[in-house]
């Protein structure tokens, strides 16, 4: 694809020309001259005329085999948005095909945001929704965003740190699900250079002086293929690649690789006619240079989601050079290339099981996850994990391949099979063995999930900060606002005096009002208990409204402050104030000590109930032990520094949470660990570790840390664990 700053309608009308494809040339006329006409005067910060971008946005969009009404939108998208047209004369003058595809493209003006972030989330969702039912939409967006960013150096800094980043996380993630891979590499090698232009410049630096040398090296490669393969396979077409810069980026500066550890910076691209020569080529391949251990990937038995197909495998050159060899056909080769745009381009996509309609579905199913979602920055989000480009192939038990964003978990993967078989899990196997709830999975592994058929199980809302993908974190939320309205309530409650807490925030009625004006109407809240449930299932995230709430206070505070030196100003010298009483911190109030730093040791693991004391520690705050802590010397006045051990007791009511170890010694038996597992998720605990082994006498030992509110609710955790066949006692570690 062209790199240039801006193109004429001339060449605009050659790219067509030598497309070879019909383009309803009136209408492409009629809306060249509407739109030079409607932005006469306008400058862009280049200081070339406006019309300069659009021209360029419609050549992308020839360059991508984009049909007539797409050029029309890329001439016209900024028409609406910029000039005195309305999306009414758009249609009136063209159709209301083109309106719909402007008006997807189009942001949204004129409405109150109370961030930057906000409105940008809104502008994307908007846009979401316009693709799902026109995918033209994107790509002109796509167009769009490109020229852009090829002309970026013209912005202020900032502005082109932040137009960089978006492209990056926002852009560059739905051209490479749309499978529009120059599109993809383009926009983040362009986003690079600004966000981090010396690594940019040292690989393109490095890039650049290995030029010739990689050339040659890539040409010798393709004649030695090319010698074997094409008396054996007909119609063979060879050509040669290298790794994009943002690709050697994340390897080198991410992973901690050097550029001789990036094994596919070099490639080499065979192009056949059938599926069958793919194979046959990759065994020519293989016979003819030393394949690499683990370095073999099946992209034709199993497609990416965006629908790319190929084979891939790294091999070693005669000189002991890395390099990959991407084997396809031709169809597969359009799509890898154009994606979704191949539809229009070569006529794909339609005449396999796999429609138009199919591809589309993640849009829908985003939008679909968003729709509950009180904060419209959670599609931005989504975006970032959903469609990261790395991602894993995990199968299920009977064989069906399921795609998740690198570092999701099983979590992620029950809630992508289905709802259902998220809410009632409590444990999974990867490859026959048990794991922890939070483990990652990794490509090509069989998970089974491990279900209960518990009425009213559901999910822990410690998962919300676990899983990866969104689809998984809104179904969660959504079952916790369906079936826990009073938990929520209580949990919201909670979270919000514990948050004011750590902040020295006084919860007074008139910061619950002001709650109520600023946050809770916004989020569809009537009443407190409202607010509070959304708190509870995670509908409002504290960490988002706290600065906000934070800033009130502290005015709300000043004024206060202000209003009363005024007063003692005019009035008589006021009697000395007593001291404060001491306050808690983490739920502990140490004597002598006021607001400390409070850290629970790890060698006896205190519980609110527990008979506790406090070590002055240096430089990190008190430490709290259990008073019968082995590490807590019987009589303090015997110790080395008396004077560091300090009385300490828990605060009134505590609502923090606790991690607390268990050991549980029962009869050896199989299903012993499952069925401790499942207690223990049914009571909606989230767990740390979970470990077992066998002793001598035959029977089993097994160690569980969990999280607990206090020792009342870690004695009824004993006391059911204790119920479990076989278990002969269950004590704390």
């Amino acid at each position: 694809m062209a790199v240039k700053h801006g193109q004429s309608y001339e060449e605009l009308l050659e790219l067509i020309k030598n497309s070879g494809r019909e383009f309803n040339m009136e209408m492409i006329q009629k809306a060249y001259e509407l739109a030079d006409g409607a932005h006469k005067g306008q400058m862009r910060l280049s200081g070339e005329p406006y019309i300069i971008h659009p021209l360029a946005v419609a050549c992308i969009l020839v360059e991508l085999g984009m049909d007539s009404e797409s050029v029309v939108g890329g001439l016209l998208h900024d028409v609406v948005e910029d000039t005195d047209y309305t999306l009414e004369d758009i249609r009136k003058m063209f159709n209301q095909e083109v309106a719909n595809l402007i008006d997807g493209v189009t942001k949204l003006g004129k409405i109150p945001y109370s961030s930057r972030e906000e409105q940008q989330a809104e502008n994307i969702r908007k846009m979401l929704i316009a693709m799902s039912e026109d995918i033209r939409v994107i790509i002109i967006k796509l167009a769009d965003r490109l020229h852009n960013m090829r002309t970026l150096e013209f912005k202020p800094p900032q502005k082109q740190r932040d137009t960089a980043l978006e492209s990056m996380e926002v852009y560059a993630p739905i051209a490479h699900r749309l499978g529009i891979r120059a599109v993809k590499e383009e926009l983040e090698d362009l986003s690079l250079r600004y966000l981090d232009p010396v690594a940019y410049r040292e690989i393109e630096d490095t890039l650049a002086m290995q030029s010739k040398d990689r050339i040659a090296f890539i040409e010798r490669t393709k004649d030695e293929i090319r010698q074997r393969v094409s008396d054996i396979i007909p119609n063979v077409y060879l050509e040669g690649r290298v790794k994009s810069i943002n690709g050697i980026f994340r390897k080198m500066f991410i992973q901690g690789k050097s550029m001789e550890e990036i094994y596919d910076v070099y490639a080499v691209r065979v192009i056949v006619d059938t599926v069958t020569d793919c194979y046959n080529v990759l065994g020519l391949i293989h016979d003819m240079f030393q394949p690499i251990p683990n370095r073999f990937k099946d992209y034709i038995s199993t497609p990416k989601p965006n629908m790319y197909q190929s084979l891939h495998t790294t091999v070693l050159s005669k000189d002991g050079i890395p390099f990959e060899v991407q084997i396809r056909t031709w169809e597969m080769h359009y799509t890898a290339e154009y994606g979704i745009a191949a539809h229009w381009k070569y006529k794909l996509g339609m005449t396999r099981s796999t429609s138009l309609d199919e591809r589309l579905v993640w849009i829908r199913q985003m939008l679909e996850n968003q729709k509950d979602s009180e904060d419209a920055t959670d599609i931005v989000r989504a975006i970032k994990s959903d469609l990261a480009p790395e991602e894993v192939f995990v199968f299920t038990p009977k064989g069906q391949v399921i795609s998740l964003p690198a570092g999701s978990t099983v979590i992620d993967f029950a809630y992508a099979i289905h709802s259902a078989v998220g809410n009632r899990m409590i444990g999974a196997k990867v490859d026959k063995r048990i794991v922890p709830i939070d483990y990652k999975v990794k490509t090509g592994e069989i998970i089974e999930i491990l279900t209960t058929k518990e009425v009213g199980h559901g999910p822990s809302r410690d998962w919300l900060k676990i899983v990866k993908t969104s689809e998984a974190r809104n179904k969660i939320r959504q079952w916790f606002k369906k079936e826990r309205r009073e938990e929520n309530i209580v949990e919201g409650r909670s979270e919000l005096e514990r948050e004011f807490r750590r902040n020295n925030i006084e919860l007074t009625d008139e910061l619950l009002q002001s709650l109520m004006d600023t946050v809770g109407k916004r989020n569809s809240c009537n009443t407190l208990d409202d607010l509070y449930a959304a708190i509870g299932y995670g509908g409002i995230q504290l960490w988002k409204i706290m600065p906000r709430i934070r800033e009130e206070h502290n005015k709300a505070k000043k004024a206060a402050q202000q209003a009363q030196e005024a007063s003692q100003q005019t009035a008589q010298p006021q009697p000395q104030q007593l001291p404060k009483a001491k306050t808690a911190a983490g739920g502990v109030l140490v004597e002598g000590v006021d607001n400390c730093l409070i850290k629970f040791s790890k060698c006896c693991n205190p519980l609110p109930g527990d008979d506790i004391i406090g070590f002055i520690t240096r430089g990190f705050g008190v430490s709290i032990h259990k008073r019968n802590c082995t590490n807590v010397p019987a009589r303090i006045e015997d110790a080395a520094e008396p004077e560091r051990w300090v009385r300490a007791y828990w605060a009134g009511e505590v609502r923090e949470k606790f991690q607390s170890t268990l050991e549980i010694l029962a009869d050896d038996r199989s299903g012993l660990l499952v069925d401790v597992t499942q207690q223990l998720f049914a009571m909606h605990l989230f767990i740390h570790s979970l470990n077992s082994r066998e002793l001598k006498d035959g029977s089993a030992m097994i160690s569980a840390t969990f999280t607990v509110n206090g020792l009342d609710h870690l004695q009824s955790v004993m006391d059911r664990l204790k119920g479990v066949q076989g278990v002969r006692s269950v004590k704390r570690a």
